[in-house]
């Protein structure tokens, strides 16, 4: 059989001199045939073997779609920043909760012969076997027991009650092997928007931890007892912070930490229409209860400093800062007194309260008395201010230097504090004589 080569010769030189369209055809077929499978014989298609990896052959993508990559795990060091805050909260826990305690009580009931329990939390204040939790948790009980966080069950007496700062102290005969005392941070330094830990027992689940963010500062809260028992607080708790983090039933008395694993409040109360936590948690400030458990253990009750002032609450929008314009003041903050209280410390001293109502806002205001604007060269703000510092930095009997501004006067004037009396009233103004 003639070659391809012989049959092109052919045609070129031989009998074929004068081919037709069917044969210009075939040899272009032939010549097509010929060049591919030269090609094919130069280039042959590559084999899968042992040494050539799958990845490598050619694909083709209109017949089979793109190459899925297979996901590789994350880098440990892209772990490890995003692990680190949980790393933070895991060692908190671990290091202070040894130093919170079960609380259980047996309560005295209005109805005879019936006795009521109740749960809470508590944390270790010092190697004494002194633990720190709420008042309203302490109070009118029949017994109590504590249970520390390896299973220790241990009966415990009530050292001292303060219904005001809602504070209590009990007191565990044990080794001191098992008392891990927790450590203060200075709340006076903390922030808004910084971490907020709570470690405590709600609901009675023990050892539980829940975090959020310091949401407010500077709230008065009235004591949770009082609340409870329907009583009108003569005078608020001051300096109470306020958080996000949940508090829920069970967690009062509890620590309150910040991102050093430090006691920066003790948890006190929750506001809720529904007994649950509901976003809003408040905390007794740590500078309050280094104030108050000292003089609790010594002494088993609290003696504050009194005044005797009343001032139309911030919060109601009648603060200096609110009434500066309106009743053209010389200073933007302060504690503008409405009434100084009969045979008080503020009336020996000479301070004097309003003596012309007017009406800001459609709300009635006593003007002209004078302003507090600073205690011992330390500025306060508000009532607030005020009664913090009282109540954190001074005893009954200590004389304070107050400077005041009346009119166009600024002048010290020094107040020597008493003991507020048990049956001290919240005075209302009557503005003027």
């Amino acid at each position: 059989m003639a070659s391809v080569k012989d049959i092109i010769l052919q045609i070129l030189f031989g009998e074929f001199m004068k081919p037709n369209l069917s044969t210009v055809l075939l040899v272009a077929s032939l010549i097509l045939l010929g060049a591919c499978n030269l090609i094919q014989q130069n280039n042959p298609p590559p084999q899968a073997s042992a040494s050539t990896p799958l990845a490598d052959l050619p694909i083709n993508i209109s017949s089979h779609g793109p190459v899925e990559q297979q996901p590789t795990a994350v880098p440990q060091a892209v772990i490890d920043a995003a692990d680190a805050e949980y790393v933070l909260l895991t060692n908190i826990y671990e290091r202070v909760v040894p130093s919170v305690v079960n609380v259980e009580v047996v309560i005295k009931s209005t109805t005879p012969g019936v006795a009521d329990a109740a749960r809470g939390s508590g944390f270790i204040y010092d190697t004494d076997g002194h633990i720190i939790t709420n008042a309203h948790v302490a109070n009118d009980t029949i017994s109590v027991t504590v249970t520390f966080h390896d299973g220790t069950v241990s009966s415990a007496q009530v050292v001292g009650v303060d219904l005001f700062s809602d504070i209590a102290v009990l007191k565990v005969d044990v080794d001191k092997s098992r008392l891990q005392p927790v450590s203060f941070a200075d709340s006076d330094k903390i922030k808004v928007g910084e971490r907020a830990i709570a470690i405590g027992n709600p609901f009675g689940l023990a050892s539980s931890m829940t975090v959020g963010i310091v949401s407010g500062l500077g709230r008065q809260l009235p004591s949770a007892e009082m609340i409870s028992n329907d009583v009108t607080p003569n005078f608020n708790n001051p300096s109470i912070i306020q958080v996000d983090t949940q508090i829920n039933p069970g967690n009062s008395g509890g620590p309150l930490l910040n991102s050093h694993g430090e006691v920066i409040g003790i948890n006190t109360a929750i506001r809720s229409d529904s007994g649950v936590f509901q976003g809003v948690g408040f905390a007794v400030p740590s500078k309050t209860i280094t104030r108050i458990v000292p003089e609790l253990i010594a002494k088993g009750k609290v003696e504050y400093s009194w005044l005797g002032i009343s001032t139309r609450s911030a919060d109601d929008g009648l603060g200096v800062a609110a009434l500066a314009d309106p009743l053209k003041l010389p200073v933007k903050q302060g504690v503008l007194i409405d009434e100084v209280t009969p045979d008080s410390p503020a009336s020996d001293a000479g301070l004097q309260g309003g003596n012309h109502p007017v009406t800001v806002r459609d709300l009635a205001v006593c003007a002209g008395g004078d302003i507090i604007i600073a205690i011992d060269g330390n500025y306060i703000a508000d009532m607030d201010g005020l009664m913090s510092y009282l109540v954190t930095n001074t005893q009954p009997g200590d004389t304070i230097q107050m400077r005041i501004v009346r009119g166009d006067k600024t002048f010290d004037v020094p107040v020597t504090l008493r003991a507020r009396p048990a049956d001290a009233q919240a005075t209302t103004a009557s503005c003027g004589p």
